[in-house]
């Protein structure tokens, strides 16, 4: 294996989350698929050295992920300037978690949440 190609999120309200991964973190949209067959949109996005897939299905049922549930724990995203992230996801009003410092590698980073409460980290990397 060499890499992550892609990263599969379903979500319950395909426009929201559309919005919020592109139009709000940012990510550009590479194509977008309506799939008849299963009531179900598709959109790929480019995040950079892999792409996020957004899929909507009818009804899917809630993902527990918190408290600190097995599976997937949460999606880190690299910034090169955390405050200004932060302050950019506030101005869209998004809470996010304190900075924090990790003891380990000295980086700075912080939580927040999609809209169907995906748990997502700020990572700062110069």
């Amino acid at each position: 294996m060499r890499a992550i190609h892609h990263i599969a999120i379903i979500c319950s309200d395909y426009d929201r989350s559309k919005h919020f991964y592109s139009g709000i973190l940012g990510f550009p949209v590479l194509a977008e698929a309506y799939r008849k067959e299963r009531d179900s949109w598709k959109c790929d996005l480019d995040a950079g050295n892999a792409q996020i897939e957004l899929f909507s299905f009818p009804s899917p049922p809630p993902r527990v992920s918190r408290p600190e549930a097995c599976g997937l724990r949460h999606l880190a995203f690299v910034v090169a300037d955390i405050d200004a992230e932060v302050a950019r996801l506030e101005g869209h009003g998004i809470a996010l978690e304190p900075i924090r410092i990790d003891p380990y590698t000295d980086r700075r980073f912080t939580f927040f949440s999609d809209p169907d409460g995906l748990p997502l980290e700020l990572y700062e990397q110069a």
